[in-house]
């Protein structure tokens, strides 16, 4: 059984032993697949520093964090631009907009959104989207960006269920997390009602960190509790719920 976490910081622990820790816990609960995005310029060697400690474990993307789109994210942009010419990425991500902790930078995250989207597309790299109080005007952008080249997946989707076909009518994965095994979330309900088809898992650790752990720094090895709460949810074998979110995230990566 091989698990994908299509989504982990876990480049943020830098003590030696404690990252080794970490990823053997993942390897003895068969999650060795981990998709790594960075946030700013800063956390860009973070990532690499550990793709090249586990290069056949962890993979990078690259992009800017809408809630990092301050007075000079362009220059923000094209560090991480540069920071591409020099390591092979498979994602632009994550990027988007984020309305929950500053709704006065919009016109700003509209705008990096959009350039990293068309950096995505003429790479022909899948996006991986930050969407948080914000999901009409992500969808707008993506309506008007909508060509061919355009693929990726809603990280942390935590959306109602017509929100999810409008994600998955546009081709787009939906990336559920732990928030998926929270009692009053109402993840729940809509996840078992979207094939299996349209879904990668993910921890997005240290945050979100799922039952029974929750209220704890989150890791990549709880991917496990969400895939056991995904095969419940759809009544069908562990197994069988590694097996296709780990295909889905090879069609979205490619690797």
């Amino acid at each position: 059984m091989v698990l994908t976490d299509t989504h982990t910081h876990l480049y943020y622990e830098t003590i030696a032993d404690k990252r080794t820790a970490l990823m053997d816990r993942c390897l003895s609960n068969d999650i060795s697949r981990l998709f790594l995005p960075n946030v700013d310029r800063e956390s860009v060697p973070m990532v690499f520093d550990l793709v090249q400690a586990y290069p056949g474990q962890c993979f990078p993307m690259l992009g800017l964090h809408p809630c990092s789109v301050k007075e000079n994210w362009q220059q923000e942009l094209n560090d991480i631009r540069e920071a591409h010419q020099q390591h092979k990425i498979v994602a632009i991500g994550e990027i988007g907009i984020d309305l929950y902790w500053d709704k006065t930078t919009l016109n700003e995250q509209i705008e990096a959104f959009r350039q990293q989207i068309n950096w995505a597309k003429s790479l022909k790299l899948p996006i991986v989207i930050h969407c948080r109080d914000a999901f009409n005007e992500v969808y707008e952008v993506l309506q008007q960006e909508q060509d061919e080249n355009l693929r990726g997946v809603f990280h942390c989707f935590t959306g109602t269920l017509e929100q999810a076909q409008k994600v998955t009518a546009l081709g787009f994965y939906l990336g559920i997390g732990g928030v998926v095994t929270y009692k009053n979330s109402g993840l729940d309900k809509v996840v078992a009602e979207i094939d299996l088809k349209h879904i990668v898992l993910e921890t997005d650790s240290p945050y979100l960190t799922p039952v029974p752990f929750r209220g704890k720094p989150n890791e990549s090895s709880y991917l496990i509790y969400i895939a056991q709460k995904v095969a419940e949810l759809h009544q069908i074998p562990l197994d069988k719920v590694a097996d296709t979110t780990t295909e889905n995230s090879k069609r979205l990566f490619g690797i």
